[in-house]
């Protein structure tokens, strides 16, 4: 248990990762920045990506503790770090994880007016909320929390691993306004999800009745975790899981449908405005899926000692098998069968976009080329939002951003970004055209690239892609 709670606070925030990609959003000269905005402008004729080197995107992040504050250099007992660092999370803090792999990435110009893009990729979404009271707990002990109420609520965690097939349509419908939109099925591999819940855990002292000096009460339980594709991998053999959760990438797990919509608007020749969509949908879960409920109000007193803090260093084993065995028996965990269904996390994106400097591509010779349209030009400054929305709420970022044509073949967007993280994300992103090679790399919290153990997010996505531009 000891270890378990130190690897939380530890190791597991500082692999976990994010979805916001406020490097690619706009980046126009990237053929990945159509899966952030399907109205965004298009550039190029046609793209193909290379198949899994197209875009690789990792993030990590945790929104209230890094690696370095429990494990760095200090004078200060690590117990009592990991004990301060529990006191100051609140049950608001999250760890995350997201990372995406494209499989298949491909688009073309049809009669010069729609773009049409598709592919594949694959994605792991996992999100868990600090459960502050629960960690005291098991931290702590509950000698001093007599009559504290320990609130069950805490426990609020997602996670799926599923695969994407895409198809979408990007057209110009006037000079000044540009239009897309993107049909997704989501082939769902594993999917676990317990949010919502309620109820308290108290230890108080026992009445004269009382067979034992501690009563402990658990109050309007109502604890639940949905699960899909889980339930068929208990007794399966180690070397056969593997194959079998890589074959419902492919329609072998659950379905779900969503779209993307966005749009790109030229204000005039120098300021346009943008916005995005991304995964308004969901899954639905029937193949597989197991419900486990448990719900009531219960007192347990067959546990004699109250139970001692993992930070003793004692032996404490049998306390908590005793809890356990206790909890099991008072508060039985009834299995359900039947399916649920499960909304997709809603991205939202926006941005305000200010150009300025020399004209490049076809405009290069005439502002007036376009007539109220946007214009192509060198350099550009802008500002841009996203949100995702969690279990507890959407989380959020702002970003400012500086995007400059260095060459012909070579561009670079630099971005600020505030966010859950931290407030002081400085990124960089860039993209170069080498004939018909596109490669591209961006990266986040380049100020702890020094020492990554002190971020509190790192982000890096790249990819190739083959890419033939307008003539």
């Amino acid at each position: 248990m000891r270890n378990v709670l130190t690897l939380t606070l530890a190791l597991g925030l500082s692999v976990c990762f994010a979805q916001n990609k406020q490097l690619l959003y706009g980046f126009d000269e990237v053929p990945q920045s159509l899966m952030l905005n399907p109205g965004t402008k298009v550039p190029q004729k046609k793209h193909f990506g290379i198949p899994f080197l197209s875009q690789l995107h990792i993030n990590g992040g945790s929104s209230g503790v890094s690696v370095f504050d429990i494990f760095g250099e200090s004078n200060v007992d690590i117990n009592t770090r990991i004990r301060n660092k529990i006191f100051e999370l609140k049950n608001s803090d999250f760890f995350t994880a997201t990372e995406q792999l494209e499989i298949i990435n491909f688009g073309w110009r049809a009669n010069n007016e729609i773009y049409f893009s598709g592919g594949i990729y694959q994605e792991l979404d996992f999100i868990s909320y600090f459960p502050r009271d629960l960690a005291i707990l098991a931290w702590e002990g509950n000698r001093d929390y007599l009559d504290y109420p320990f609130n069950l609520g805490e426990i609020s965690a997602t996670a799926d691993l599923l695969t994407v097939y895409h198809f979408g349509a990007n057209k110009q419908l006037t000079k000044k306004l540009t239009a897309g939109l993107r049909v997704k099925l989501y082939s769902s591999m594993l999917s676990a999800r317990s949010v919502d819940n309620q109820g308290t855990f108290v230890t108080t002292l026992g009445g004269p009745d009382s067979p034992n000096i501690y009563e402990h009460t658990v109050t309007n339980a109502n604890v639940t975790l949905n699960t899909s594709g889980i339930a068929s991998l208990d007794g399966m053999d180690s070397s056969e899981i593997p194959g079998e959760i890589i074959g419902r990438a492919f329609f072998g797990g659950n379905f779900g449908l969503g779209v993307d919509l966005g749009a790109t608007y030229d204000i005039n020749n120098r300021l346009s405005a943008s916005a995005s969509l991304i995964d308004v949908g969901m899954i639905f879960h029937g193949k597989d899926a197991e419900t486990y409920e448990a719900t009531g109000t219960y007192t347990l007193d067959g546990i004699e000692l109250i139970f001692p803090p993992l930070s003793a260093g004692q032996p404490t084993l049998p306390y908590y098998d005793n809890l356990e065995d206790e909890l099991e028996e008072e508060i039985p965990i009834d299995t359900i069968t039947s399916g649920y269904t499960q909304f997709r996390p809603l991205k939202v994106n926006a941005a305000l976009k200010y150009s300025f400097g020399k004209t490049v591509g076809k405009g290069a010779e005439c502002d007036c080329r376009n007539m109220g349209g946007g214009i192509d030009r060198a350099q550009a400054v802008g500002a841009q939002f996203y949100s995702i929305f969690r279990p507890k709420g959407p989380q959020m970022a702002g970003t400012l951003f500086y995007y400059r044509r260095l060459w012909d073949f070579l561009a670079a967007k630099a971005t600020y970004t505030v966010d859950s993280y931290s407030y002081s994300n400085v990124g960089l992103g860039m993209v170069t055209d080498l004939g018909k090679f596109n490669f591209y790399i961006a990266a986040d919290n380049l100020l702890h690239y020094g020492n990554l153990a002190k971020a509190k997010s790192v982000s890096l996505q790249l990819g190739f892609n083959i890419k033939i531009d307008e003539e």
